[in-house]
């Protein structure tokens, strides 16, 4: 089991930054994969960015070149930089963590880029 808190979602200008951190307590050691997900208001949930144990990071085409997945071994936190923020990059963001094939998920954080 792992239980992760994310934090530093808010509201941010069209073309402004923001840096989302998610913390990792628990069976941290049997992590596969760290990512971030999120959800717009009346879309599914997709995967933004993930970082697996020892792998290549992967991103949705959608925020290539714009956000950067980060992990940070020694404090158990995974990052996500957003720069050139979009107001299609509105939604509320959830850590994910994978180990033994099952989803740990958190409560998630609300970004908002207004139009």
């Amino acid at each position: 089991q792992v239980q992760l808190v994310e934090s530093g979602g808010g509201l941010v200008q069209p073309g402004g930054s923001l840096r989302l951190s998610c913390v990792a307590s628990g069976n941290i050691f049997s992590i596969n994969v760290m990512g971030w997900y999120r959800q717009a208001p009346g879309k599914e949930r997709e995967l933004v960015a993930a970082a697996p144990s020892g792998g290549n990071t992967n991103y949705v085409d959608s925020v290539k070149g714009r956000f950067t997945i980060s992990r940070d071994s020694a404090k158990n936190t995974v990052y996500l930089q957003m720069n050139s923020l979009k107001p299609e990059d509105t939604a509320v963001y959830y850590c994910n963590a994978v180990l033994f094939g099952m989803n740990s998920w958190g409560k998630g954080t609300l970004v908002t880029v207004p139009s």
